[in-house]
């Protein structure tokens, strides 16, 4: 028989691999906060320490990637970090208002507009927007793989073993 308090943790840890694939949704967090809620119901023996150590590692990482995956992408394609700060903020207020492709377009739009107006080249703002635009997407590719990681890395520790 599961617990309530189990079925919750199980719960957040869905949805950490869900949120991820939702814009503005701390996927990383969730799942953490799944581990945590268990580990505590547990009396802080459940997960052992090493998978405990080896789980937050990946939400710590997950939470990395979901705040600065898009700007390392910007910055690796040549965008400036006012750019890139420019962009993630258009990007997120037309998300708001259109939901997840206005991120994408805003985020594209704003690094190409900017990076053409600082320097002038089409083909390195074209570059630069597909980066960041890149970027953003592969990031949510890899919280997607990461969360769901610590989603059958947890079950596997704690109903396993």
């Amino acid at each position: 028989m599961v617990d309530a308090l189990t079925l919750i943790a199980i719960l957040l840890l869905v949805g950490g691999v869900v949120g991820t694939l939702v814009p503005l949704v701390p996927g990383g967090l969730l799942s953490l906060s799944g581990v945590y809620l268990y580990w505590w119901h547990s009396g802080f023996t459940a997960p052992g320490t090493i998978s405990l150590a080896v789980l937050t590692f990946l939400g710590l990482l997950t939470l990395f990637v979901e705040f600065f995956g898009g700007s390392i992408a910007a910055r690796a394609g040549g965008a400036s970090w006012a750019t890139t700060a420019a962009a993630a903020a258009v990007g997120i207020l037309l998300m708001i208002v259109t939901g997840p492709l206005g991120l994408l377009v805003g985020l594209f739009g704003t690094v190409f507009i900017l990076e053409f107006a600082r320097g002038g080249d089409l083909d390195r703002s074209a570059q630069s927007a597909l980066y960041a635009t890149g970027g953003i997407l592969a990031s949510t590719a890899a919280q997607a793989l990461l969360t769901t990681a610590i989603l059958f890395g947890f079950l596997i520790a704690v109903f396993v073993f």
